[in-house]
């Protein structure tokens, strides 16, 4: 059972071959026997996940029918689920439990989805390798000495060790491609404003998307679909229709134009990714896409913008974690100042603590012009680049990451060098457009993903290129060993 993608959950569900129930507690039971070894759950939500599944049997016994409906799926542990520990992978939050449903927690139950647990995540978002949670790192299940990549890497490692089909995650520099990449799965950041943010605990809130991991760009399709659509609770959300993501998957890619930028192709790339993004690039010609160079030449700014903007959006978010309301308070504080002090002091690890100062330097009187406003700027020239690079080519076409996921704790002691690592995928977040990762082969056996760029509202046209794309080749078939 742990083996089906959730298209044949649906099937399997649907043809009453088995129930919610029984999928349930054997997904349950395989997280309890092998996630000591990946430490992707931060919470497992047992009782909640039988109680969903004896529900959603009940619904199918009275007609009802639907994708989702039973599906078991687990959230990344920034979305706030009502009576359950939200904690998002820090100590500050340890104690909280949400009262509310975020709006992709309540569209996914009432489509029917079962949740199996919380996973686990860089602290507050805040990193490309999940190895800032205070709840201790995620191991990538191709290489346990390796990353599984960040900030959604509880949600990927889960998904890749197949001890569950699917599951929600978020990408505010890449959050979602780079796990995906790392252990071989499809994620798709949605257009900014696609999917509601209301309940998704803020990191940077203009670049901040929700959106699904899983194996296959047909299971994105079906999970992207529970969690798309407008919300009124959420300033940022865009009235736009939902399209059927699954009704377009089975288009031709005949004449389809793919850009691929040569600033990609840099001294930064490993050899032997750039030589598997060319081989998935032939594979699209051989399905009829025509391919042509472009440039996006202020790509080489997006790295230094991005990491004043995300860092400035963040010192003013984690501002009201201060011991007061809600959160970890510190014992027995002297006075005001000691109890903010001591308590975001303890609250907040060292990634956070240096992203929130970072931020506030960069929004301070006398350097607000000389970082945050020129970042700005720079924000508006990489989307110009790719506005005229959309006039040419319907979909770009890159490498995900310029390297394989490295060793647990290689770049501890470098930052910036793990900053680096973003440099692909922060783009498609500076401008708010959709971007996909998808398998597309093996370095030193560690899985390498491809990246698919698109316009705004798009998503549609990036599942198809990837699903024609996985029907003609079987890297997201691979299982890692012992998995």
């Amino acid at each position: 059972m742990h083996q089906m993608t959730l298209a044949e959950i649906a099937r399997g569900l649907a043809d009453k071959k088995f129930s919610s129930e029984e999928l349930t507690k054997v997904l349950l039971a395989r997280i309890t026997q092998l996630d000591p070894q990946l430490n992707s759950f931060i919470s497992l939500t047992e009782a909640l996940a039988l109680e969903q599944a004896k529900a959603a049997d009940a619904r199918r016994a009275n007609g009802e029918s639907g994708a989702l409906l039973g599906a078991p799926i687990a959230h990344k542990d920034l979305f706030c689920t009502q009576g359950i520990r939200t904690s998002c992978g820090s100590k500050m939050l340890d104690n909280f439990k949400a009262p509310y449903d975020a709006t992709v927690v309540a569209k996914l139950a009432a489509a029917g989805a079962v949740t199996l647990g919380k996973t686990n995540m860089d602290e507050f978002a805040m990193g490309s390798a999940n190895e800032s949670s205070w709840y201790g790192a995620v191991k990538n299940p191709w290489n346990l000495e390796h990353v599984p990549g960040g900030s959604s890497g509880g949600s990927a490692a889960a998904v890749a060790a197949r001890l569950l089909p699917a599951a929600t995650a978020t990408d505010t520099g890449g959050s979602i491609r780079q796990p995906a990449a790392f252990t071989n799965l499809t994620g798709l950041k949605p257009t900014y404003g696609r999917v509601s943010r209301w309940g998704m605990i803020a990191y940077a809130s203009s670049l901040d998307q929700g959106g699904p991991l899983a194996r296959t760009a047909e299971d994105c399709a079906i999970l992207l679909q529970g969690m798309a659509g407008f919300d009124q609770n959420d300033s940022t959300s865009i009235d736009e229709p939902v399209p059927d993501y699954s009704a377009s998957l089975g288009d031709s890619l005949q004449g389809l134009r793919i850009g691929v930028p040569k600033e990609y192709f840099s001294a930064g790339l490993d050899p032997r990714i750039a030589e598997l993004i060319q081989n998935s690039i032939k594979e699209l010609q051989k399905l009829g896409a025509v391919i042509k160079e472009i440039s996006l030449p202020n790509m080489q700014h997006a790295i230094p913008a991005y990491y004043v903007i995300a860092p400035a959006e963040a010192s003013s978010n984690l501002s009201r974690f201060d011991g007061v309301r809600f959160g970890h308070r510190c014992e027995q504080p002297k006075d005001l100042i000691d109890l903010y002090k001591r308590s975001r002091g303890e609250g907040f690890g060292p990634e956070v603590q240096r992203r929130i100062m970072v931020g506030a330097y960069a929004l301070s009187a006398g350097y607000y012009d000389a970082y945050y406003l020129k970042a700005q700027k720079i924000r508006r020239l990489v989307k110009n680049d790719f506005m005229a690079a959309f006039n040419e080519v319907d979909v770009i076409l890159g490498p995900t990451t310029p390297n394989p996921a490295w060793k647990l704790g290689a770049k501890n002691s470098d930052p910036v060098a793990a900053y680096l690592e973003d440099v692909y995928t922060i783009t498609a977040n500076l401008a708010g457009l959709p971007g996909l990762s998808m398998p597309a082969g093996f370095v030193d056996g560690l899985p390498v993903g491809v990246q698919l760029l698109a316009p705004y509202f798009q998503e549609g046209r990036l599942l198809n290129v990837a699903h024609q794309y996985q029907l003609n080749t079987d890297w997201h078939t691979r299982t890692p060993t012992g998995f």
